[in-house]
C-alpha cells in the first residue's frame, strides 16, 4: 500500500456494543479506489472483553483491516502511539472506536487533503447523547468561512477550536519533525492536540460534519467520577513545558491561559468527573495554575467566565460554591457544568445558529 493518503488508527478497549458500528462507518461509501488510499489500523489496548476476538474476526472477513494486539492496557494514549508507529500513509486520523464517522466522511477528507495539502485538517463534529439527540459543539461556529491553507497565527480563532485528538487529521511528517506523541494519563490530548496546531504551517478547515462523538457513554472518561481527572494539571503543565521550547508569543501565551482555565473550569463544574467532596481540591489546584502560568497582560475575558476567572485568581472556592449554587436554584446550569469545548472568549467571535453541514 505504497500510495496510502490516510491512515486511520482506532484504539480499542471495552467498546464490544459499538465496535462494529465504528469500522462499518469508515468505509461507508467508498470506492475500490479511495478504499486503496486509506488503511485502518485497530489497537487492541489489552480489552478485557471480547474485542480482540471481533477485531480478528472482522479483519478475516474484510481483509483490509491491519489489528494490533498489545500484551498489556497502556490507555488511550499509548494505544494511539502503537498504532501511528506502524501508520504508512501520509496522514493520520484518530478515530475512538465508540464513535463513528457519517457516511462519505472520509472522502470528503481525502478530497480536502489533496486540494488543500495542509499539515492538519480540522473537522466539525456533532456531539450524540445516549437519547440520539443531536448537539451541535460550541466551538464549531470557529470553522465557518476559513478560506484555504492558513496559518494559526492567520486564524488565531482555531485555538478555540475542540482540542480533541478525532478532530484534526494530521500530516505524520509534522509529527515526525515535532517527535510528538501521546503522553501518558488522561487528558492526553492537551499536549499534543494544541502543539500540532501551533507548529502546522498549513492549516485547513473541512467545514462538515465527519464525525460523531458519543456523549456520556457509561465507561467513558468524560462520564467517570475519579481522582484521574486531577491528571489535566500535569498535562497542561506538559504543554507549557512545550510552549517554553517552541513557541513564546504573548498572543499564544495569552490564549492558551485563558482556554487551560475555561477547560479547567469545565471540568471543575461538571458533577459527572468529580465528586463534591474533592471540588474544592481540584478548585485549589487550579489556582495554582493560575498564579504559576498566568502571563502579562491577561485581563479576565467579559461576562459569567470572567467572573469565575476571577474567583479563580483570588483562590475563592467559597464564592465560587456560592455562585454555582444559585445557578442550581434557578433551575439553569453554569455554562462550565456540561460542555467539553473550552472555547475562549478573547478568540471566539460571537456564537451564531448554524446547522451542521451534511456530508455530500
Amino acid at each position: 500500500m505504497e500510495n496510502v493518503l490516510l491512515s486511520i488508527v482506532v484504539p480499542v478497549y471495552a467498546v464490544e456494543g459499538y465496535l462494529y458500528q465504528c469500522l462499518e462507518s469508515i468505509r461507508a461509501g467508498l470506492n475500490p479506489a479511495e478504499s486503496a488510499r486509506v488503511e485502518v489500523i485497530a489497537v487492541d489496548d489489552a480489552s478485557p472483553d471480547t474485542c480482540g476476538a471481533m477485531l480478528d474476526a472482522y479483519a478475516q472477513r474484510h481483509g483490509d483491516l491491519r489489528v494490533v494486539h498489545l500484551d498489556h492496557n497502556v490507555g488511550l494514549g499509548g494505544a494511539r502511539n502503537a498504532g501511528l508507529e506502524r501508520a504508512r500513509g501520509a496522514y493520520v486520523w484518530f478515530v475512538d472506536s465508540d464513535d463513528w464517522l457519517p457516511a462519505g466522511a472520509v472522502r470528503e477528507v481525502l478530497e480536502k487533503l489533496q486540494q488543500s495539502t495542509p499539515d492538519v485538517l480540522l473537522v466539525d463534529h456533532l456531539r450524540v447523547h445516549e437519547n440520539g439527540r443531536l448537539e451541535i459543539d460550541a466551538s464549531s461556529h470557529l470553522l465557518r468561512g476559513v478560506p484555504g491553507a492558513v496559518t494559526l497565527a492567520d486564524r488565531r480563532a482555531l485555538l478555540g477550536v475542540q482540542h480533541t485528538a478525532w478532530n484534526r487529521i494530521v500530516r505524520v511528517d509534522l509529527l515526525r519533525r515535532l517527535d510528538l506523541r501521546f503522553l501518558p494519563g488522561w487528558y492526553e490530548d492537551i499536549p499534543f492536540t494544541n502543539p500540532v496546531l501551533i507548529a502546522a504551517e498549513r492549516v485547513a478547515v473541512l467545514d462538515r460534519v465527519c464525525y460523531h462523538y458519543r456523549v456520556g457513554r457509561i465507561g467513558a472518561i468524560t462520564a467517570t467520577r475519579s481522582d484521574r481527572h486531577f491528571e489535566a494539571f500535569s498535562q497542561y503543565d506538559r504543554l507549557h513545558e512545550w510552549l517554553d521550547q517552541h513557541a513564546d508569543e504573548a498572543w499564544l501565551r495569552l490564549a492558551v491561559f485563558t482556554l487551560m482555565i475555561n477547560h479547567l473550569l469545565v471540568v471543575a463544574g461538571n458533577d459527572s468527573r468529580l465528586h463534591a467532596s474533592r471540588r474544592r481540591a481540584f478548585f485549589r489546584r487550579m489556582a495554582a495554575h493560575h498564579r504559576r502560568y498566568r502571563p502579562a497582560g491577561y485581563l479576565p475575558p467579559a461576562g459569567t467566565a470572567g467572573l469565575k476567572h476571577r474567583l479563580v485568581s483570588l483562590n475563592s472556592y467559597v464564592l465560587y460554591a456560592a455562585l454555582r449554587r444559585a445557578y442550581r436554584a434557578t433551575g439553569r446550569a453554569p455554562a462550565d457544568a456540561d460542555s467539553t469545548s473550552p472555547v475562549s472568549p478573547a478568540l471566539a467571535p460571537a456564537p451564531q445558529e448554524v446547522k451542521p453541514a451534511p456530508i455530500r
